[in-house]
Parts: C-alpha cells; structure tokens; sequence
C-alpha cells in the first residue's frame, strides 16, 4: 500500500486518469524512490498546485512535509515544521507566491543536499 506521500508523487510525476489512479507499473516505481527524492517530488507538486492555486493539494503536501519530519533532529524539525506551518498561513491568506517562493527555496537546497535533479 502506497503512502500518501508516494501517492502524491506519483500523481505528480505519471499524473493519472480521470479516476486519479496510476497504473501499478509506474507505482512500483515511486515505491522504489529514496525517501530524499519523494520529498523533493512533494516539493515540486506543491510548486505546481500554487501556480494553479489549488489550495487543497498545496495544504495535503504540508502536512506530508509535517508528517515526514524526524524530531530525533529536534531543532532542525521543529524550524521546519514552523516554516511549513508559516506556509500554510500563506497559502490560506492567498498569498501564494509568498508561498512558493518558500517551498521553492527549500526544493533547491534540497537538491543540492542530496544531489538530485
């Protein structure tokens, strides 16, 4: 069973029908991604969902972001998890490129930490 996250990845890279379903090949897929690379495919679905101003998708990979976060790493976690909530307050007040511009920056810095494209 797909996570959430994995679903929402998949979604975003492979789309989906009309059903929203992804055919079970290219879900196998995403479930063969590193954790780093679902993360920085959440990133990018929410960049997509702000420039079509889709309130509910931007807010669902918030709280995956939220939910993904390690507090064994306390004090990197906990500004995280305040940065996304300070996101989310963004994204209600419509203020959607503030928003993006946010998820943008860490999208890069994640990519650059893990190397991926």
């Amino acid at each position: 069973m797909a996570t959430m996250a994995q679903q929402l990845a998949a979604s975003k890279v492979y789309g989906g029908s009309k059903d929203n379903k992804v055919p079970s090949y290219l879900e196998q897929e995403v479930f063969s991604w590193s954790r780093e690379k679902i993360i920085l495919k959440m990133y990018d679905l929410f960049i997509v969902s702000c420039k079509k101003n889709d309130v509910s998708k931007m807010s669902k990979v918030l709280i995956e972001l939220m939910g993904s976060l390690n507090f064994e790493y306390e004090e990197t976690a906990t500004r995280l998890y305040r940065l996304y909530e300070y996101t989310q307050r963004l994204i209600f007040q419509k203020r959607f490129s503030e928003a993006m511009l946010i998820i943008k920056e860490l999208r890069d810095a994640w990519a650059i930490a893990f190397n991926l494209n």
